[in-house]
């Protein structure tokens, strides 16, 4: 089957686009053309798209869709129907809220048998190296069969709240480390200093501190800052390919910037809600808004625009990993409220608005943040990332200038509340295409069709 797609605008620099017709062969893109060199190629399927601007569909490298094992909080078919909404066409999922977690191949081959059936979009999927883990001899054989089988990149903690999946030791670390460089894998690390937490939270908790201001003050941006000094020197000494995830703080992304200027291989991504929210939002939503690591200052969240627009951050996630609403949410104590925020559909319409229409990141840079960078961070860039000829061709399609109002109710992940709920957009997505087919489509009269699920592919590292 080939499909032109006509009548559209393609990013063309900067802010700029250009108008443009795709064309769609067997799933790929086959060429992206100026526009009016309409032909009548024979069997040609022709798709107006009424002025929409194509781009790259968006790659989140950060979810937590909890499938198997958490599906009360979030299910990979409702999440990927979210991404989907969000022009997501492709989401790479975290290990450590699997059950079992994905630390070996079997439960890889699990966790792939669950979803695969379920899945709007494409996904790959991180694996994971635990305390737990490494309390094995053989640790080492897992992580290379992980590897072997095709995982995006690895995830541990310094800071783990999960009995299932435990925080590493610096030894630990520096052991992972060493075996990762070895085997060409990235490894993302969640950058709290356990010790700092422990002791702060400690103080709260003994002085009967139960609200969000004490939770914040239990997660300062010293505990950040004092596990990625101690990230960075282990990288430097290992030589490993190292992300910072989720990166909340000025201060922690001066580090990351300055260890790379010096050599050390070493990225990092933040979130939209470290973008929009301070600690002011969190007093006020509450546990909402409860996240780790927390939202910080006025002054960190405009270094962190700062860093994406300057290309320090490597790109944008959302760590989409909602709780059960409003149960988990609402405890009664602030200590055992759910920590996580859903964020998939709607990452891309808050970086079209806080970013682009603010005039805080260009259009060209958003391509960068959303598609291109988590493209080569996973290995993918062969197959996803770009409107480039012989990719696949998955793109998104956008009425840019629409101004639309954020609703909890409306979103379409399992459990859906957000803490943008009434906060204006401007642009919004009105469909989304995975290899040339449309997996979601909003209608002019408001309505929203969704392909079947099973669409989504597994796409993995290292295999075209």
């Amino acid at each position: 089957m080939r499909t032109r797609f006509m009548n559209l605008r393609v990013p063309a620099g900067g802010n700029k686009t250009r108008p443009a017709e795709i064309v769609v062969s067997d799933g790929l893109f086959d060429e992206i053309l100026p526009a009016g060199t309409e032909t009548a190629a024979s069997g040609e399927q022709w798709v107006n798209l009424r002025g929409g601007l194509v781009l790259p569909g968006v790659i989140d490298g950060h979810v937590h869709f909890d499938d198997p094992g958490f599906t009360h909080r979030e299910d990979f078919a409702s999440g990927t129907a979210a991404a989907a909404a969000g022009g997501v066409t492709c989401v790479v999922d975290m290990p450590c809220t699997s059950m079992p977690p994905i630390t070996d191949t079997e439960a890889l081959a699990a966790k792939v048998r669950a979803i695969q059936t379920k899945a709007y979009v494409d996904f790959a999927l991180w694996g994971g190296v635990s305390g737990n883990v490494m309390e094995g001899a053989d640790w080492k054989a897992r992580l290379e069969e992980l590897v072997e089988a095709g995982v995006g990149a690895i995830k541990v903690y310094c800071l783990s709240g999960m009995d299932s999946f435990r925080a590493l030791d610096d030894d630990q670390m520096e052991r992972v480390f060493g075996a990762a460089a070895e085997l060409g894998i990235p490894v993302g690390v969640h950058a709290e200093d356990a010790t700092v937490v422990e002791e702060f939270t400690r103080e709260a908790r003994d002085r009967g501190g139960d609200d969000p201001a004490d939770y914040a003050a239990s997660r300062p941006v010293l505990a950040e800052v004092a596990a990625i000094r101690r990230i960075i020197e282990s990288c430097r000494r290992t030589g490993a390919r190292v992300h910072i995830v989720h990166l909340s703080s000025g201060s922690g992304l001066d580090l990351v910037t300055e260890a790379k200027k010096d050599g050390v291989n070493i990225s990092a991504e933040t979130c939209p809600h470290f973008l929009q929210f301070t600690l002011d939002d969190f007093l006020r939503q509450g546990s909402l808004l409860k996240t780790a690591p927390v939202v910080k200052s006025i002054e960190d969240r405009e270094r962190l625009w700062e860093g994406a627009a300057a290309g320090e951050l490597a790109f944008i996630a959302t760590d989409h990993a909602p709780g059960q609403w409003p149960e988990e949410k609402h405890t009664g104590s602030i200590w055992s409220d759910y920590g996580g925020v859903p964020g998939v559909e709607t990452l891309l319409p808050y970086l079209l608005s806080e970013g682009v229409s603010a005039g805080r990141i260009t259009l060209e840079r958003l391509i960068e943040l959303t598609a291109a960078q988590p493209a080569r961070f996973f290995g993918i860039d062969d197959r996803k990332g770009s409107l480039g000829e012989g990719l696949d061709a998955d793109f998104v399609v956008l009425d840019d200038d629409v101004r639309w109002t954020v609703t909890g109710s409306e979103l379409h992940n399992l459990n859906r509340y957000t803490p943008f709920e009434g906060h204006e957009f401007i642009g919004r997505v009105r469909a989304t295409y995975v290899r040339g087919h449309a997996v979601f489509e909003r209608k002019p009269d408001g309505r929203e069709l969704f392909a079947p699920a099973g669409r989504g592919r597994w796409i993995q590292r290292g295999k075209t």
